[in-house]
């Protein structure tokens, strides 16, 4: 596939990611914790999921097709061996820091979250770090045109 539009469909998978979870940082997430009440969080996030599943699922695809078409093979991935190779592990630490999250967010925090309203300050944390990885990969991503870090 052309590299070009493998790069715009990372892209738009990015903004439905990466702009997901911004939305929910910035917008939902202050009115949940200042009326400590997380229906309107779990609401998003179901509502989300929908869109944002797929949109990581596409930025994985993608990332590593492109990552294979600059010659980084999977043999070569944390070998930090030069700047596109080092970019490209560190976006795949961050994807793997977020797996981890999304995984204990949907086995452990969002059911206890559905019983116990007290558990949303653990779910803030989760959001936050989500999104903050998310942003860093964009920014990480962004090097690439310019050779890697």
């Amino acid at each position: 596939m052309n590299h070009h539009l493998l790069l715009i469909i990372h892209l738009i998978a990015a903004a439905i990611w990466v702009g997901g979870h911004l939305y929910a940082a910035i917008c939902v997430l202050p009115t949940v914790l200042k009326n400590r009440d997380p229906r309107r969080l779990l609401e998003f996030e179901k509502n989300f999921s929908r869109a944002g599943l797929p949109a990581l699922l596409f930025l994985v695809i993608s990332g590593i097709w492109m990552a294979l078409q600059f010659g980084v093979r999977w043999q070569h991935w944390f070998s930090f061996s030069n700047p596109v190779e080092r970019t490209i592990s560190f976006k795949l630490l961050l994807l793997l820091f977020t797996l981890l999250l999304a995984i204990n967010a949907q086995t452990r925090v969002i059911p206890a979250l559905k019983k116990r309203p007290d558990r949303l300050p653990e779910m803030a944390v989760h959001l936050i770090l989500v999104t903050l990885a998310g942003v860093a990969m964009l920014v990480l991503g962004s090097f690439i045109r310019y050779g890697g870090l």
